[in-house]
């Protein structure tokens, strides 16, 4: 395809300007070209698997409505909301350490019914070009940011609430899955604290939820929660600060009520299509303020559509602390439950901008103190998934990883654990462009291997390129050894007088 790559560069060139297209260059090998206004099918002739994500969505401003005015609406009421879910100015701005990753400000609901319109276009161009393909999606796409930032607080709030009675029960920094409330203690606590009186708490307290054990852990203290049904119960909840009763969150509205079931009615009409299609849908992490409620929506399409197959796929950010204890309780719950765990593993892309926040508006950093810790927590939630793979079969994971380390752990690990490749249980990604050195044996070696595919403009793509670089720190370091691996081989055809085959 070397003619047609040259032909779209010269197109380019002249469409954008020299300076952009040599940027994209750096990205977008000749004859792998992947950029462009209105086509969202991307050919893979350069491997068999595709991953096609619109980034496009996920960048800029709507053009329907005035950047001020929007982010106005959205961030109404912030100032009484906790500092990590409080919105400022610079909220959905790509600037501050984070190149690239805007998020919209919504005028209308319009929007993101557009944007499922082009995610189904992305389905469907995965369907046409690759065998078991993904199609990544973006929640802050289909949904107001604002609304998600709102729904977080209220998750968040309800999770910490449960730990805070599991320290007056003395398991104060116990692990999630081994935390167990008695619930004869906790329905007194209720009562002591005003929140409900004990004949109250018993119909929370079914035989259902508490079973035989007289217990209730992380998952059934969740399941009291139904984001379908409930999110408009008053419910009053002690601040640990002042020791006052105050509202989870103040009541949703209609309109707030509405949102929650479109988003859900969107991810399901996309889930539907990833089925017809033969498709299989990641979810993408972003940032900490929005991922409590990006994860619970993600869970409640599993729900459904998990099933018999993994469908859906949750991405699990292991830059932040608590990675670990959200896919083990994730893994808990989908055996529970009895639908497949879905998971795409990454190291995270927004340290820089929640370190940043996190510093400006006075709360805790989400983030891992240092690189080699992320890296321990990458391998801790991985192995779990792995186990988990070995003894139920009903896991699935992609190792989202340009790290040629944890590359060499997943497949010792699944030696040691007897997962063949020919299972597809485990798969690995990387970017088109970034680290060939890596996908190449492991897709002449059977392993299910994909490109990562961001779309669109140039210049709104570019920018997610260079945050993916940037994310990778060791990635340039690794640029040499790829250019070294090529000019050995080069200089082996040379010699062997077979320069343009294998």
């Amino acid at each position: 395809m070397p003619g047609r790559g040259v032909a779209v560069l010269k197109a380019c060139w002249l469409q954008m300007g020299g300076f952009a297209a040599s940027l994209a260059l750096c990205f977008f090998p000749i004859g792998h070209s992947h950029f462009g206004d209105s086509d969202a099918k991307a050919e893979t002739s350069w491997r068999r698997w595709l991953c096609c994500h619109p980034e496009l969505l996920s960048r800029g401003w709507p053009c329907s409505s005035s950047r001020t005015s929007a982010a106005e609406k959205e961030m109404g009421g912030a100032e009484q909301r906790e500092k990590h879910y409080q919105a400022r100015q610079g909220f959905g701005d790509h600037h501050g350490g984070v190149t690239g990753a805007r998020t919209y400000f919504y005028a209308d609901e319009a929007k993101c019914d557009q944007h499922m319109e082009t995610f189904l276009h992305c389905i469907d161009a995965s369907s046409g070009s690759s065998e078991d393909g993904f199609s990544a999606i973006k929640l802050t796409a289909l949904a107001r940011p604002q609304f998600l930032v709102r729904f977080s607080e209220v998750l968040v709030k309800w999770r910490r609430f449960f730990h805070q009675m599991a320290a007056e029960q003395g398991q104060a920094g116990w692990a999630v899955l081994d935390t167990k409330l008695e619930v004869e203690k906790l329905q007194e606590s209720l009562a002591n604290l005003g929140i409900v009186s004990k004949a109250e708490s018993q119909q929370w307290f079914t035989a259902k939820n508490v079973g035989t054990s007289g217990t209730v852990d992380l998952l059934d203290w969740n399941s009291l929660f139904d984001s379908r049904t409930k999110l408009s119960r008053p419910l009053l909840l002690p601040n640990r600060k002042t020791g006052q009763l105050e509202p989870l969150l103040s009541r949703f509205s209609e309109e707030e009520e509405l949102q929650m079931k479109r988003v859900l009615q969107r991810m399901d009409v996309l889930a539907k299509r990833a089925m017809e299609k033969g498709v299989r849908l990641m979810v993408d992490a972003e940032q900490s303020y929005f991922q409590p409620a990006i994860s619970r929506l993600t869970v409640e399409t599993q729900r459904r559509f998990n099933r018999s197959q993994p469908i859906i796929y949750n991405t699990y950010q292991c830059y932040l602390k608590e990675a670990y204890n959200n896919v083990t309780g994730d893994v808990e719950l989908s055996r529970r439950e009895g639908w497949h765990f879905g998971a795409k593993l990454v190291r995270g892309a927004y340290m820089e901008q929640e370190r940043e926040r996190a510093a400006q508006m006075g709360y805790e950093d989400p983030i891992n103190p240092n690189y080699e810790k992320t890296n321990e927590m990458y391998h801790r939630c991985l192995d779990y998934v792995l186990e988990e793979i070995k003894h139920s079969r009903k896991a699935s994971v992609m190792v989202a990883s340009h790290n040629e380390d944890t590359v060499k752990f997943t497949l010792r690990r699944m030696m040691e654990l007897g997962i063949h490749p020919s299972d597809k249980k485990v798969c690995f990604g990387q970017l088109l462009g970034m680290c060939d050195q890596i996908t190449f044996p492991l897709g002449q070696a059977g392993f299910p291997v994909y490109k990562y595919v961001p779309y669109g403009p140039v210049n709104e793509v570019l920018p997610y390129l260079s945050r993916r670089a940037q994310e990778n720190r060791g990635f340039m370091q690794r640029a040499n050894r790829e250019r070294d691996l090529l000019w050995k081989e080069v200089k082996r055809r040379l010699l062997t007088g077979n320069l343009f085959s294998h």
